[in-house]
């Protein structure tokens, strides 16, 4: 999926600089496993509650993710630069 379609379907972009977040309340089930999953990362208690590059690494970012049973969070890894 694209950035264009997630903004499109009602999802909020959060920008890292290796990996964007994309967050849709609507589809929340408030399930925890974010916050749960790294508060550096996701903390309700912030804003922007979504910090991608607060993370250790872009494979936890898309593992938390990936966890979330809602699909409320979905990501975009962007290509790296070598």
């Amino acid at each position: 999926m694209t950035k264009e379609q997630l903004l499109e379907m009602g999802y909020r972009e959060y920008r890292g600089e290796h990996i964007n977040v994309y967050f849709k309340k609507d589809l929340c089930t408030h399930s925890a496993v974010c916050v749960n999953g790294d508060r550096d990362l996701f903390n309700v208690c912030r804003k922007p509650w979504i910090l991608p590059d607060a993370c250790a690494s872009v494979d936890k970012v898309k593992r938390i993710v990936d966890a979330c049973p809602s699909k409320a969070l979905l990501y975009i890894e962007k290509e790296s630069v070598k």
